[in-house]
């Protein structure tokens, strides 16, 4: 049945209505087949957006439910949301095998401490855990995202049941956000981002260390004006959270920013540009980083002197103005091996002094990597989602991205990063 379905599914793509949507969002996930695995949590509606979001990136759905989350939720609707059919009983036409050889991953969400147990264990009596087996033979990916109330999350069999599945090839787990006493769902967005990073690269950076900065840098006149900059730090953030997704350990360090920071990513919020420089030096002394990506816009100048108490506004003022430090400088006075990647936002009409501006700040810092872009293009850039970059190499290599979501250079970045290490690390072994 499956495999007919698969075929219309290719025939027929734009005749359900609910397919319009597929790519309006991004392309990110064009081509790519996804199963999710619908279990009986009380967070069952959230699979309904999920499914819908992975559509709008680019992705088919297709649905299997357990028999208990069906009666939670009827499969109509999950029919109507992926315009798919719905996969309720394996049949003789073993749905599961046809699944696991024609699709790319098998997202479970929200996953029960029962499915995950029995997936963990090899128990196949339901037509989610019978699937997730047909994956894990297939060596495809599995993402499971639990749900529950926190004390199933937090009791001793959860612990092993979740060591178990982690060590498992190919399996990864989106943790829920503990929130006070309870184990949230997490949002749409963060689960949808980490589809895309699995399905696209796995987690190809676990046994990576990276701190990364992101957005402004406040410098204060008086107790409520500041000289700052307009980045709202999507670019840091993403970078941080595309790197948490492919396994790595990250810790982020920003300053006031306009998003949000997914809350599994250990981050430190601080005002100034010395607030920003003390606290890398912090992490540094702390624990040995593979990666330093300096992806923050910290404020260049600061007032020689700032007023106690608020100036009043029909005055006149006189402010002088001094260079704050360079935490690039500091970072590469304290280590001159790690793999430094900084950020070159320039006011000019070229790509070619683009090009020159950042060759000098990479011979300025001594950065591995630079990546420059433009400020003032509409619609890219500062405040945006989008922007269009070149990424230049110390080995004077030179790549344009863009313009695309800011996630998405952000995975093109961290490419890049971990292409040189590679290499680097490759012609270390062969010269020895």
């Amino acid at each position: 049945m499956l495999t007919h379905v698969l075929i219309r599914c290719l025939t027929l793509n734009e005749l359900h209505p609910s397919k319009k949507i597929i790519g309006e969002e991004s392309l990110t996930l064009r081509g790519k087949k996804i199963v999710l695995g619908v279990t009986a949590s009380a967070a069952i509606y959230r699979s309904l957006d999920l499914a819908r979001k992975l559509m709008r990136r680019g992705a088919e759905v297709f649905v299997v439910m357990s028999e208990e989350s069906s009666r939670l939720i009827k499969p109509t609707l999950f029919k109507w949301a992926t315009g798919n059919e719905v996969i309720l009983d394996i049949s003789g036409n073993i749905e599961h095998i046809t699944l696991a050889n024609h699709c790319d991953c098998f997202v479970i969400a929200p996953a029960t401490l029962n499915t995950m147990a029995k997936i963990a264990w090899g128990i196949s009596d339901t037509n989610v855990s019978l699937v997730a087996q047909a994956f894990l033979g297939a060596s495809k990916p599995i993402l499971i995202v639990p749900a529950m109330h926190i004390h199933l999350y937090k009791s001793p069999v959860m612990k092993q049941i979740m060591s178990k599945l982690q060590s498992m090839n190919n399996v990864s787990i989106l943790e829920p956000l503990i929130v006070k006493d309870k184990a949230m769902f997490p949002p749409i967005e963060y689960i949808a981002d980490k589809v895309e990073a699995i399905i696209l690269r796995g987690e190809d950076l676990r046994n990576y260390s990276i701190l990364v900065t992101a957005g402004p840098t406040r410098e204060y006149i008086d107790p409520i004006r500041f000289i700052s900059n307009p980045s709202s730090g999507r670019m840091g953030v993403s970078i941080a959270a595309e790197a948490f997704y492919r396994g790595a350990y990250v810790e982020l360090i920003h300053g006031p920013l306009s998003i949000e920071v997914p809350l599994w990513i250990t981050n430190y919020s601080v005002e100034s540009t010395e607030d920003m420089l003390e606290r890398v030096k912090v992490q540094i002394a702390l624990r040995k980083f593979d990666i330093i990506i300096l992806a923050a816009a910290p404020a260049d100048f600061k007032p020689s002197e700032s007023y106690g108490k608020k100036l009043e506004s029909d005055r006149k003022i006189t402010l002088e103005l001094v260079p704050t430090p360079k935490i690039a400088k500091s970072i590469r006075e304290i280590d001159s091996e790690i793999f430094l990647v900084g950020f070159a936002a320039e006011t000019v009409d070229t790509n070619e002094e683009l090009m020159r501006r950042a060759k000098e700040k990479m011979e300025k810092y001594k950065f591995d990597i630079v990546v420059a872009n433009i400020v003032g293009r509409p619609g890219l850039g500062f405040g945006s989602e989008y922007n269009e970059v070149v990424l230049i190499h110390r080995d004077g290599e030179v790549k344009k991205y863009g313009p695309s979501l800011k996630r998405e250079i952000a995975r093109f970045i961290l490419d890049e990063i971990l292409r040189k290490i590679r290499f680097k690390n490759t012609n270390s072994r062969s010269s020895n």
